[in-house]
């Protein structure tokens, strides 16, 4: 039985893509009980998060918050602006460049995959920092 309690020795780290150190705060915040999507707290909340989301982007325009993964985004981002047949271009850069080709080939685009020589497709890329 999982002990939902438990928690492992050391500094804990949030593993997408990172891992990335999650601050404290955070880490308490996510710890409280979840409200209701449906209530009239969460509407209140998602009135102020968007309101004040156009400070960060700084911008007076509506800002859009898609509710899904990555994966959700690469599928609306690929199935609202192309066709089934279209050809897209996409280049390779690394495992997740290959998953979204595989997303568009289910969806029944045509991707023109471009790779970098001596890159085998779907491996990890290094870049110089």
């Amino acid at each position: 039985m999982l002990k939902l309690d438990f928690h492992p020795a050391g500094r804990h780290f949030l593993q997408i893509p990172g891992p990335s150190p999650v601050p404290d705060r955070i880490l308490r915040a996510i710890s409280y009980p979840t409200i209701d999507h449906r209530g009239p707290e969460f509407g209140a909340l998602g009135v102020k998060v968007l309101a004040g989301i156009r400070k960060i982007f700084k911008t007076e325009h509506p800002v859009v918050i898609y509710p899904a993964s990555g994966t959700g985004a690469w599928e609306a981002a690929l199935s609202n602006t192309l066709s089934p047949g279209d050809t897209v271009l996409m280049f390779e850069t690394g495992h997740f460049a290959t998953l979204w080709q595989k997303m568009a080939e289910k969806l029944g685009l045509r991707p023109e995959f471009l790779g970098l020589p001596g890159i085998e497709a779907g491996a990890a890329v290094s870049r110089p920092t």
